[in-house]
């Protein structure tokens, strides 16, 4: 098995020196949710046109959040009496909403591990981890509620029990808290950098060094809300994600040539040593290796990999039992849909020089 977190003295590819490094989650949620709009009849008021949008608020709260600069268009906040144009995105953020029911669903759930205080579940691609704006049902907090009827409350009414999250799109292992007590001493365990996660990527390029560290400050994107972006320390928070290197790729069917750049692949191991929203796939994408499949940051790239989603796995957890302190790992397995796109790969030969 590979160590948790590459050795300190191997070479780096540090992107951009920060502060001291704190731990959270990665991807942790930010308490909003992103809407973006395409105007296909111009000439409306901004107020008016989005009241036609979203109908479950009134429109007195919609020029709120006007009045807010939740509303924008090109990084620029609008007026209520702003005309919208045909063609222009509008970008809405939407605050969380400070009650709403979330209620039990029988949706079946990969446990991995469950004693009192907690679960471990394999979460599948294509499950949001818990109720937002448009995300109701079918989330892992439903499923969790049908399967624990007394988590209801534990840390709040709309995330109960939820200590870290993953992104809809990306799989893998997720602890959930069954009570206060047991949340509050995972929660406290993030924080300390004493639990110890890996997820597998697979990335475009052949990423050098074999072993790095990726510096760099993550904030909202200024020119789009709705991703994240490096951004000067002083606009974001710092970020840091160790990786190791686990294969190269290329194509099974390529001939005995060379293949292009853009045919090479790379299997990292990533360790994040901090807890920004969509940060591995972030670094990522800044070193100029976006993950396989990512919509939002591999953008512009022309996908000659068949996938059906980002290439992201939440392989492993290490963490202490809320109640005993006895040290615990846990992985899930590389889902049937991400091994079937390695299979289509095959692992070449390919040492790079320590100084490249």
């Amino acid at each position: 098995m590979l160590p948790e977190y590459p050795p300190e003295d191997e070479t780096t590819s540090e992107v951009q020196q920060t502060s001291e490094v704190s731990f959270e989650d990665e991807d942790a949620e930010e308490g909003e949710t992103l809407l973006t709009f395409r105007v296909t009849e111009g000439g409306e008021r901004l107020d008016k046109w989005l009241a036609g949008r979203l109908p479950a608020y009134s429109r007195a709260q919609l020029q709120r959040w006007i009045a807010e600069g939740r509303v924008t268009a090109r990084s620029r906040s609008l007026k209520p009496s702003y005309k919208v144009a045909v063609g222009e995105e509008i970008t809405v953020v939407v605050p969380e909403p400070e009650e709403y029911a979330v209620e039990p669903e029988p949706i079946p759930l990969a446990v991995l591990y469950e004693d009192d205080d907690l679960l471990v579940i394999d979460k599948p691609a294509g499950m949001v981890v818990h109720p937002a704006a448009g995300n109701y049902r079918g989330t892992l907090v439903n499923a969790v509620l049908y399967h624990c009827p007394n988590l209801a409350g534990v840390g709040g009414v709309q995330r109960p029990g939820i200590v870290h999250r993953l992104d809809k799109d990306t799989s893998g292992v997720i602890l959930i808290a069954k009570n206060d007590a047991a949340q509050r001493a995972l929660q406290a365990q993030f924080k300390n950098r004493e639990v110890h996660k890996t997820y597998l990527a697979l990335v475009h390029g052949w990423v050098t060094p074999r072993r790095g560290e990726i510096v760099a400050p993550i904030g909202r994107d200024p020119r789009n809300r709705q991703r994240m972006a490096v951004v000067p320390l002083a606009q974001g928070r710092s970020a840091v994600t160790r990786y190791e290197v686990r294969g190269y790729f290329e194509p099974a069917t390529a001939s005995p040539r060379p293949v292009a750049a853009a045919s090479r692949y790379t299997l990292v191991a990533c360790y994040p040593l901090t807890g920004r929203t969509h940060q591995i796939r972030v670094h990522f994408a800044h070193i100029r290796h976006p993950i396989v499949g990512d919509p939002v940051y591999g953008r512009g790239r022309k996908e000659a990999l068949p996938c059906p989603r980002q290439f992201l796995h939440a392989e492993r957890i290490r963490f202490r039992l809320p109640k005993t302190g006895q040290e615990v790992e846990f992985s899930a397995a590389l889902p049937a849909d991400l091994q079937a796109v390695l299979a289509g790969l095959k692992e070449v030969a390919f040492s790079p020089s320590p100084d490249r």
